[in-house]
């Protein structure tokens, strides 16, 4: 046992991971040697590895997800090639999708390793992922801030307190609003509790929001990040806060190789289906990323009334189609300029023709 030696030889191991545990599949030469489950715990497997497999070269892949990237990060310092991947470009037999199971998983993993199937996602530094998580915690406070006005205001509508109307459909709540909204005495302490309760969180959630604000301004000075936040907000419609999104969840432009690539990303490019002599398309893809797609349309319908050549093409467009997809197009249009400036990292000219 001591002499043996796979020198030469190159496993493939499929990880599913899990909180408790992980699923883990080993395969070499198109068989597979071995499925078990161990401790999450990237030094014990590769512990295993070394002792079964002596010399061996190991691949190992897992699905993106809760686990984060980890994993990925102490397998490069043990010196093994780790890929992480989206779980819906997974290629998946029927019977894989309809009986889901952990073994399953992670056998599904190692062979479509071995097979060379798999592309990775990107995997950020641990300081840009941790700049996108507070901007994710940025994403979720605002969220959270609309639950607490909805709360509020069907509260008092419940009771028949009337809101003033110049603030009833004012997503904004200034501090006299804010302030009427404390005035406001229900006829029993129940009542009045719990509206006390929510103006005390939505008082907590718009500190929190400055906080965080004020610390993403202060991560966008880095001498790093700094000249990529200038070139984006001076796109008209790009403000501070979408420039961070920008930055957050692309974090490097050059590892899309084309702009389609970046629109595939982002979701702007079209479903379609094809068979035969029969092609049509169902529509923007569903395949998006949720935090900046939505930010890129916004802002697109802000172009259109800051930018004279945007202006121009949609109202052509809208000629042409509904302004649901023209502004898709527009959308479009402006994610290149975007592309543009940051690669350039040089501020936006604004043209007579788009």
């Amino acid at each position: 046992m001591n002499n043996l030696s796979f020198k030469n030889n190159t496993f493939f191991i499929g990880i599913d991971t899990h909180l408790k545990s992980w699923k883990v599949s080993i395969r070499n030469s198109g068989v597979e040697l071995k499925t078990f489950s161990m401790n999450p715990s990237p030094i014990e497997l590769f512990s295993y590895l070394t002792k079964h497999y002596p010399d061996g070269s190991f691949n190992i892949v897992y699905e993106a997800g809760f686990s984060g990237f980890w994993p990925q990060r102490k397998f490069k310092e043990l010196g093994i090639n780790c890929m992480v991947v989206n779980p819906a470009d997974i290629p998946s037999s029927n019977k894989e999708k309809v009986v889901k199971t952990d073994p399953t998983d992670s056998r599904k993993l190692a062979r479509e390793l071995e097979n060379n199937s798999l592309r990775p996602i990107y995997i950020p530094d641990v300081y840009a992922e941790q700049l996108r998580s507070l901007m994710r915690v940025r994403f979720k406070l605002v969220q959270t801030q609309t639950r607490i006005k909805n709360r509020i205001k069907m509260l008092l509508y419940n009771y028949g307190i009337v809101i003033p109307k110049e603030h009833l459909n004012n997503s904004r709540w200034s501090g006299y609003f804010i302030n009427w909204l404390h005035s406001v005495k229900l006829s029993c302490n129940a009542g009045q509790l719990t509206l006390n309760n929510h103006l005390l969180q939505l008082q907590q959630c718009r500190d929190n929001l400055k906080m965080v604000l004020h610390q993403l301004r202060e991560e966008a000075k880095n001498k790093s990040i700094e000249p990529i936040i200038n070139s984006l907000v001076s796109v008209p419609g790009i403000a501070f806060i979408t420039a961070m999104s920008l930055y957050t969840e692309i974090i490097d432009i050059q590892r899309f190789k084309s702009f389609d690539h970046l629109a595939s990303f982002v979701g702007l490019v079209p479903s379609l289906y094809s068979s035969g002599n029969t092609e049509y398309s169902r529509g923007i893809s569903f395949r998006h990323n949720k935090f900046l797609r939505p930010l890129i349309i916004e802002a697109a319908w802000t172009a259109i009334r800051k930018d004279p050549a945007i202006t121009l093409v949609y109202a052509q467009l809208i000629k042409q189609m509904s302004k649901q997809k023209a502004i898709i197009k527009i959308a479009k249009k402006l994610l290149s300029r975007i592309r543009h400036v940051w690669i350039q990292q040089e501020e936006y000219q604004f043209a007579l023709v788009a």
